[in-house]
């Protein structure tokens, strides 16, 4: 063998090494590379062959793969060829340990599912570690299904807040105040000092961000109402609320302060705060107007909306008049049955078109982004995710577009809203942290999890077998 033959090759080898760029470049954490990325930004940039580089929590650039490979020597390479690399989903309505109750009573109305199920399982059964495990179980579904924030109303939230950061997800928790005895708090005011000690905790924490969250204008008094709306003031976190949610509600509420829910929530003082409004059907034209004025977002649940046959949300209308509207699923008991995103956005684009009888109503791109930027808007956090952006928080999904359901494809956005389903969801980055890889979710155990569901789902048949 020649000397020169063997230098030859050495300095090919070298070449080929420098073209690969892995010893040189600006150093990064992770570089996803390969597939379309859908930003979601404010020009709604689509790059075939695209790549994300992430650093520590955040995004630090978006571009085509050729630029950003030659550019970034990242410790870990992840290839998405064939992907689509969108930003994580946005849930911004639930109450996820409810998780647990899922399917106790379907196809019955509201009331009765309240009065005669929920409210007793929930003086026996709902307790601190209730909560954490049902959390557990609704985290598990949702990073399956490519949710990677959600905002959650519930009882014994300190819970929630461990068992989601726990999981590596990201959530808005809000302790549910009420004027009767909830599972956590005999009284209002021990509701409030509950939680304003939760966010005190939970106050800086990268994943959680703790909130107020007063039920609703005809379960709380107006006292309630404006000391939850101090809390929220004087500590800084945002309020979540029930609004409009029902005919019977705007018919309570009319009858006792000769207002419609929003107006009189409005001059409490409540909308002074950054507030997310759960639901929204019944608002005039004068409530949308005000609901954009005060920045107040909603939470559309499209099939929370359907199942329980409390109406559509007017939320071509909402948007027309300049208010921030997300998705979110409710809950999983009774008003819903799962956790799934992927299903929201194609109800939400449907249920607009017959609404309006217009098919062109709520397009699919429009549908994503109440999955994505919007609701993170709406939530109050559109600075910091909802949209694939340099300096946001590295919150990404990857989705395959290959199963039978999902070829051919035309349109990225109908391919997402039409045709992907939840269990393409592949892979999912939160806050910089892979928590899943090819379906594998590595943050949870769930052979723990499955134990305590069962162990729960015993005690919850035996409540019912005993129930008057």
């Amino acid at each position: 063998m020649s000397r020169w033959w063997v230098v030859s090759c050495l300095l090919l080898a070298a070449t080929a090494a420098l073209a690969l760029g892995p010893q040189s470049g600006e150093s990064v954490d992770l570089l996803v590379t390969g597939g379309t990325v859908v930003t979601m930004d404010a020009e709604r940039w689509v790059i075939e062959e695209g790549a994300v580089a992430i650093r520590g929590e955040r995004i630090v650039a978006v571009g085509p793969a050729s630029e950003l490979e030659r550019k970034y020597r990242p410790r870990r390479l992840l290839r998405a060829e064939g992907r689509l690399i969108l930003p994580g989903l946005v849930n911004t309505h639930t109450h996820a340990a409810m998780a647990l109750y899922r399917g106790v009573a379907d196809d019955v109305v509201l009331e009765t599912w309240l009065r005669d199920y929920i409210f007793p399982l929930e003086a026996k059964l709902t307790t601190a570690e209730f909560v954490y495990w049902g959390t557990k179980l609704a985290a598990w579904e949702m990073i399956l299904g490519g949710t990677t924030t959600f905002v959650d109303m519930y009882y014994f939230e300190d819970e929630v807040a461990r068992a989601a950061s726990e999981a590596g997800l990201r959530v808005v928790a809000g302790e549910t105040i009420l004027d009767f005895p909830s599972p956590d708090s005999p009284t209002p005011a021990d509701g409030l000092r509950y939680t304003e000690e939760f966010i005190q905790r939970w106050r800086n924490h990268p994943l959680v961000t703790p909130a107020v969250a007063p039920h609703s204008a005809y379960t709380c008094s107006a006292d309630t109402l404006q000391a939850a709306t101090a809390l929220a003031k004087r500590t800084g976190a945002p309020l979540l609320i029930h609004l409009a949610e029902s005919k019977g509600e705007m018919e309570t509420v009319k009858g006792r302060t000769g207002r419609t829910s929003a107006r009189y929530l409005a001059e409490l003082g409540v909308f002074d705060v950054p507030t997310l409004a759960a639901h929204c059907i019944y608002l005039d034209a004068a409530d949308r107007t005000l609901l954009a004025e005060k920045h107040v977002g909603c939470a559309h649940n499209p099939s929370s909306n359907i199942k329980l046959a409390s109406g559509i949300a007017p939320v071509l209308a909402l948007r027309a008049a300049g208010v921030k509207v997300g998705l979110g699923t409710d809950g999983p008991a009774g008003s819903n049955n799962d956790f799934d995103m992927m299903e929201e956005m194609d109800l939400a684009a449907k249920l607009q078109k017959v609404f309006s009888g217009d098919p062109q109503a709520l397009p699919a791109i429009d549908a994503l982004a109440m999955a994505t930027i919007e609701g993170a808007q709406a939530a109050g956090l559109g600075e910091e995710i909802g949209s694939l952006e340099p300096g946001k928080r590295a919150d990404v999904i990857l989705l395959r577009r290959d199963a039978p359901h999902a070829i051919p494809a035309f349109d990225v956005y109908s391919q997402i809203v039409y045709s992907l389903k939840a269990s393409d969801v592949e892979t999912s980055i939160i806050n910089g942290r892979v928590v899943m890889e090819q379906r594998r979710v590595l943050t949870l155990d769930e052979r723990e999890i499955r134990k305590h569901t069962a162990r729960t789902a015993a005690a919850v048949r035996e409540t019912l077998k005993h129930k008057p």
